[in-house]
């Protein structure tokens, strides 16, 4: 008698249960079947588009994870199982890790957006949360810059993708700015044309845009003037320095002054 029931029960079992377990099997080998495929084809598309390579793994991987997760979930309510404390516990656990993780997550943001957008790039000079320097390495959650004098500065990507940020190295050309004390009495005509001799023995002074040669400012102990010239950006450091210098040595053999602020002391005696 209790043969019979097992077999009866285990008959209503098989039949009640058996397609659903057939169907869940199904759908897992065939999901699994369409993920693998759609993956592939879904980094295809990111290489295509020209995403960058430190960038794609992650992409992909998280693409994954999100289809085996829905999968799974479709696999376990076809078999009747009640899925809404899951995913209630799954949400909690997901925001309790998401508020401890805040900041790498936010670092994860902004190494996501630099790396799409491209704002910079590897070997570009920049200046960003007050620190100047050439970037070496772009990581997903750091950004790495050396300094003029070898320094290694690391940036979270969170605060150097939401800031305000200068980069020298994205124009082919910059223009260099000097500002020249001529002191008064001085002949500025013969001033600005020693400048401007300086500046057309320089190769490396564009002819295009031309020079701009101004005076700017009277100011205490010197009429300033301003020089504005463009330069190739790989140029830019050495053409500033070597004016700088040729102007001292010019200026003094043509008989002009650079001046400098002094003072008179007046003795009285009672």
């Amino acid at each position: 008698m209790n043969s019979e029931i097992l077999i009866t029960k285990a008959t209503e079992l098989i039949f009640t249960y058996g397609p659903k377990l057939l169907g869940a099997i199904f759908v897992l080998v065939v999901g699994l079947w369409f993920l693998k495929l759609f993956v592939k084809g879904f980094e295809k598309g990111l290489k295509k588009g020209n995403v960058d390579s430190s960038l794609r793994p992650f992409i992909t991987g998280i693409v994954r994870t999100l289809l085996k997760v829905l999968l799974t979930l479709s696999v376990l309510g076809m078999l009747g199982i009640e899925m809404t404390s899951f995913i209630a516990i799954l949400g909690a656990v997901g925001l309790a890790v998401g508020m401890a993780l805040s900041g790498m997550l936010q670092n994860f943001a902004g190494g996501v957006m630099i790396l799409l957008f491209k704002p910079f790039k590897v070997g570009d000079t920049i200046s960003a949360q007050s620190f100047t320097g050439t970037v070496s390495e772009i990581q997903i959650f750091n950004t790495i810059l050396k300094t003029p004098d070898n320094k290694t500065i690391i940036i979270p990507n969170g605060g150097l993708s939401g800031s305000s940020m200068t980069n020298f190295s994205t124009e082919s050309k910059r223009r260099v700015e000097w500002v020249i004390g001529v002191a008064y009495g001085d002949d500025i005509d013969k001033a600005r044309e020693v400048i401007r001799n300086l500046c057309n023995e320089d190769e490396r002074i564009l002819t295009e845009p031309p020079v701009a040669i101004v005076v700017s400012q009277l100011a205490e102990s010197s009429v300033n003037i301003t020089v504005r010239a463009w330069v190739n950006s790989k140029d830019f450091w050495n053409v500033f320095f070597e004016m700088n210098e040729n102007v001292y040595k010019t200026f003094g053999k043509e008989g002009l002054n650079l001046p400098f602020p002094q003072m008179d002391v007046h003795l009285h005696k009672q």
